[in-house]
């Protein structure tokens, strides 16, 4: 609107008339001409003042030579201006030196004039329309050929008024004069009196709106952004690729800093897989590593002067404003100043939030944090104080369970530390003095008076622990690992082991009440299957009050601590919205791509208690009758064959529990005294074979070579390829002797086994050839 007035205040300098008749015109007949009794002039009459689809206007008007009237209406709108609508012109030849009138009907288009119909599908809205005319003479360079704009620059008498515009949903529909069909006439009486609302657009974005539990894994959320649909909001972000204002918020809880070089946790990827700009990381020592991309092309990157604080809730706000960042970190709900930094560049930053993704945690690039994401708010377009800033912590009681967890769980590691040193270093508790046998009578007679030393646990700390210390009563002192840096982990799956065993009796579900202590002993120890047992109890309200704030605590626990089935909860509760999670499906694919990843790491690793994850199609009824578990139907019968000394049932029964396949769950050790009873009472080569390889490998046994060199050989000797092709592997990897390895390698190809093909490959493209003529294969 200021733009379309200024238009017209140099276009004639005059004050409009609104529509009201007026008399004033401008000559711009020369001064040679002044003594002329009658001089050119031109007004009009518009007899509506509003825009119609037909508007009647009177044109009055004097000519002193023969000459060309001309009346044209223009409008513009939001985005255009000085649009021609509708335009006419005459010729007075005759009638000279006397004023004459013509009426004209100005007839504007029906986008201007009525609403939206099933006909008129896009109505304008425009604000301002001016209605001008003016008059050349014929001989002066006016013609009816000439254009409308040179013809203009010849005018010896202008004027022009403005109509009052109607907003496109205060105008009336338009009579088509034309039939619907009965079912579109019905549609359209439906929604022809709805206004539609158009969607607010600003550049304040919510990027996590949840608690995250980052893992500190290669995994993270992925946020892309498109353009503005207004195009101011978008224009001004195009101006700004090289000179950024913008500011991020974000809340943080860090249980440790990076274990690596750097840990993700904002950072933008441009459309060329690089780092852009915002990059924000944390360092191993605890700093903000922020990092730009610049206009030139190169990275510049600044470190904090001061350290993030470890397990506290904080606020992060980093706001950048040309070449300035001003990095602010805020603690707890009251947001009480911890730390300021402002720092300035000469360099010109690149940055354009469209033309890649965000990703907060970790990705392939990076790892993210070890700890929680709160609330994250990205203003794409301003910069902000952080007193202005909105952005609460909205799950602000999860947020204080969170952090009276670790708080409680200190303790109870702290304590478990205290215990696993005391009896690695020859201590105990009290209770480990009273055992009586003959040989404690015989060592007390003749030995040494023992002696206890008492653990240095306060009576209020007993209280506060009382299933703690029960179970670890209860573990006894043998039972502790002597390795001091698993021993809190250990301990905690032992007291998980006893808590399950206890749920396992017949009356277990009677019992969930009094587990849930030990079980909560077991999470804060690190066991975090434990974590999810608790989740379950809570949420479903199993014998135990049920509890929603406590069930997503302990899911977030276990998602943070890589519990494949906490991580499976949380994916499916905000992939579904269900339960008080939110719908975020961003949010939910960070948690099922971290499964993703892990799932192929745990179907080759055999420490751990991770499940082996099967793909089984739900139409695949063959594949689902096998499916079991170790009371299951299938899984006693195998156990009774593999008994009663059949190979194939042996070998089966071993790769179940070996691996945890078909629903069983994993057990290594069960696994190799089947491989091994099978290799030494059937005979069989296959289970010689596998019995071989976990020796070689050391896999849930001691490593034994040289019993596994016998069982190789012996398993070849009766025809297995499998076999010859691992006596090659031996004899190259661990005795170098390649023309030993070649020799059975051609054996085993001869005998149709792959992989000895490849290895002999292998010995061609590496240049030896141990005695065997040279092949080109």
């Amino acid at each position: 609107r200021p733009a379309s007035a200024l238009l017209l205040f140099c276009y004639l300098n005059v004050v409009p008339s609104l529509g009201r008749q007026t008399s004033l015109t401008t000559s711009v007949t020369p001064k040679a001409e002044q003594s002329v009794a009658y001089k050119d002039f031109i007004y009009f009459t518009v007899f509506e003042g509003n825009v119609r689809n037909v508007s009647e206007v009177s044109v009055e008007y004097l000519c002193s030579q023969p000459c060309v009237v001309n009346l044209e209406a223009v409008v513009s709108s939001e985005f255009r201006s000085s649009i021609p609508v509708y335009k006419k012109r005459w010729k007075n030849e005759k009638h000279l030196h006397t004023s004459r009138t013509q009426i004209v009907h100005v007839k504007f288009p029906s986008i201007m004039v009525y609403r939206d119909d099933y006909f008129i599908r896009h109505s304008i809205s425009v604000s301002a329309v001016i209605l001008r005319a003016w008059i050349t003479h014929k001989y002066s360079g006016g013609d009816l050929n000439v254009k409308w704009e040179e013809n203009l620059l010849h005018a010896v008498a202008k004027n022009y008024t403005l109509l009052k515009t109607v907003p496109p949903f205060e105008r009336p529909f338009k009579d088509h004069q034309v039939c619907l069909e009965w079912n579109m006439d019905y549609i359209w009486n439906l929604w022809a009196n709805k206004i539609p609302q158009c969607p607010l657009e600003n550049d304040v974005v919510t990027l996590l709106g949840f608690l995250y539990a980052s893992s500190g894994e290669n995994t993270g959320i992925v946020k892309k952004f498109p353009r503005f649909h207004n195009r101011e909001l978008e224009a001004t972000r195009r101006q700004r690729i090289d000179y950024p204002v913008f500011t991020v918020s974000l809340w943080l809880y860090l249980l440790h800093y990076c274990k690596a070089n750097l840990c993700g946790i904002l950072y933008f990827v441009d459309s060329n897989e690089m780092y852009g700009t915002p990059s924000v990381f944390l360092t191993e020592e605890g700093h903000l590593h922020i990092q730009m991309h610049l206009v030139k092309g190169e990275d510049l990157a600044v470190k904090t002067k001061f350290t993030m604080p470890l397990k506290e809730w904080f606020r992060l706000d980093i706001s950048f404003n040309g070449g300035q960042i001003v990095v602010t970190t805020s603690l707890g709900q009251d947001l009480k100043s911890y730390h300021n930094q402002t720092i300035s560049f000469r360099e010109d930053f690149y940055y354009n939030d469209t033309a890649g993704y965000f990703i907060i945690g970790g990705s392939r690039y990076v790892a993210g944090i070890e700890g929680f994401f709160g609330p994250l708010k990205y203003y794409r377009l301003h910069t902000l104080h952080p007193a202005q800033i909105v952005n609460p912590l909205l799950e602000k009681p999860l947020a204080e369970q969170l952090k009276l967890y670790y708080e409680r769980c200190a303790e109870v590691q702290e304590i478990v530390s205290v215990y696993a040193s005391t009896v690695q270093h020859g201590g105990g508790q009290q209770e480990a003095c009273d055992f009586q046998n003959s040989y404690l009578d015989m060592k007390l007679r003749y030995g040494r008076p023992s002696t206890c030393r008492a653990f240095p646990w306060e009576k209020e700390l007993k209280d506060r622990h009382p299933s703690l210390f029960q179970a670890l009563l209860e573990m006894g002192l043998w039972t502790v690992p002597r390795n001091q840096n698993e021993s809190v982990l250990e301990i905690g799956g032992g007291v998980f082991e006893k808590a399950v065993k206890r749920l396992s009796s017949v009356d277990g579900l009677h019992q969930i009440s009094s587990v849930v202590p030990f079980l909560m002993d077991s999470s804060c120890c690190g066991y975090h299957k434990a974590s999810y047992y608790l989740a379950v109890f809570y949420e479903t309200g199993l014998n135990v009050p049920r509890d929603q704030l406590q069930g997503m605590l302990y899911s977030l626990v276990g998602g943070q601590g890589s519990e494949r089935l906490s991580s499976m909860n949380l994916g499916y509760k905000h992939y579904q919205g269900i339960d008080n999670y939110p719908l975020d499906w961003e949010l939910s694919y960070a948690y099922y791509s971290n499964i993703a990843t892990k799932t192929p790491l745990d179907q080759h690793t055999l420490q751990g208690d991770q499940a082996y994850v099967e793909t089984v199609r739900l139409k695949d009824d063959e594949t689902l009758k096998v499916q079991t578990k170790e009371d299951g139907d299938v899984f006693m019968w195998l156990k009774h064959e593999a008994t009663r000394g059949n190979a194939a049932a042996q070998q089966r029964l071993a790769q179940m529990l070996f691996w945890g396949q078909q629903g069983v769950a994993k057990n290594p050790e069960a696994a190799i005294q089947w491989y091994a009873k099978g290799a030494l009472e059937t005979e069989d080569p296959a289970l010689i074979y596998d019995y071989a390889i976990v020796l070689f490998k050391g896999q849930g046994v001691k490593k034994n070579r040289r019993l596994a060199l016998e069982l190789m050989k012996k398993a070849a000797s009766k025809g297995l390829h499998q076999a010859v092709n691992g006596l090659g592997w031996y004899y190259h990897k661990f005795k170098k002797n390649y023309a030993k390895a070649a020799k059975y390698w051609l054996k085993a190809e001869e005998m149709g086994n792959p992989d000895a093909s490849y290895n002999l490959g292998v010995l061609y493209l590496d240049g030896i050839f141990p005695g065997i003529p040279e092949r080109n294969q």
